[in-house]
């Protein structure tokens, strides 16, 4: 008898990322860029809370590969708890929540505290696959405007200088500024998509600004090698995704994206746990950027 294979979490996410951005082969979008689905973070039924990390992307994914309309999720009991009823024959999808255990922290490790953390598999159904729940109406979508006020209050709450002028958008670590384009170099026959584009471009880089060695300090060399500039540039893209995701902004799709999407499959075929390093990255950095807000607010 066949030795039952162990089930391995990092390869079931990465194998459905894998499959959604292969799912618009042609198209150079990610699951993140989606279109015609709910533009909300997903959140959990029973709690009302946002999932996060990993979580946002492996279930960005499962709505685009599934065609769900809805970003509300939870397990079977959790359905239950609600009054809804999961209908027979329907898939789950997986989420991953983490167990802290202790051990006896290495002696030569002054940072090690003797905690570890192991992922474990959950398993949710969106509310798509449900019988007796009422969708909330989605929020309007927000008017043809040339500057959204959210976005450039957390912009501004940062203090990251922003230059605009020329035909590149950039984070520049030796002078510690972000560039964009000249405006005229986003499209202008439809104002709302221009918006999108713009604050797509912006937070992208914001995203690469907070990771400066003064602020983040992230670094992939180490484990990535000659694959960390790639791994940098698909955290950023999470990083948008998720911010833009927060303000209402649907994420677009940079027009040099194409060329890294080969790249990023090939990472993630040989490595399972880098999706999971570049969202739990991009995760950080999304908390970092608004962390700025909370204190302008305060």
């Amino acid at each position: 008898m066949s030795e039952k294979k162990a089930f391995d979490v990092y390869q079931v996410v990465t194998d459905r990322i894998v499959a959604a951005i292969e799912a618009g082969a042609g198209d150079p979008t990610m699951p993140w860029h989606r279109s015609g689905l709910s533009t909300l973070l997903p959140k959990n039924a029973l709690t009302g809370k946002a999932y996060n990390g990993i979580n946002v992307v492996s279930l960005w994914c499962e709505a685009q590969l599934r065609a769900f309309p809805y970003a509300v999720w939870g397990t079977y009991k959790q359905w239950q708890e609600v009054g809804a009823q999961v209908r027979k024959g329907e898939r789950s999808s997986l989420v991953i929540f983490y167990k802290e255990y202790e051990v006896q922290a290495e002696a030569d490790n002054a940072d090690d505290d003797g905690k570890r953390r192991v992922a474990k598999a959950s398993f949710v159904f969106n509310a798509a696959q449900v019988d007796g729940f009422t969708a909330a109406d989605e929020p309007a979508a927000l008017p043809p405007v040339e500057r959204d006020a959210r976005a450039e209050a957390l912009v501004v709450a940062t203090g990251a200088v922003v230059a605009i002028g020329g035909e590149s958008a950039y984070y520049r670590p030796s002078t510690d500024t972000i560039q964009m384009p000249d405006e005229h170099r986003f499209r202008v026959e439809d104002s709302a998509v221009r918006s999108q584009d713009w604050y797509s471009v912006l937070t992208h880089e914001l995203g690469h600004w907070s990771g400066a060695k003064h602020r983040l300090a992230r670094e992939f060399g180490k484990r990535f090698g000659d694959d960390a500039y790639c791994v940098e540039e698909l955290t950023a893209e999470l990083t948008s995704a998720m911010l833009c995701t927060e303000l209402g902004i649907t994420p677009v799709p940079g027009v040099d994206h194409a060329q890294y999407i080969g790249h990023y499959l090939r990472i993630m075929r040989a490595d399972t746990r880098v999706v999971f390093a570049t969202a739990a990255k991009a995760a950080e950095a999304c908390t970092f950027i608004k962390s700025f807000r909370a204190k302008a607010e305060a």
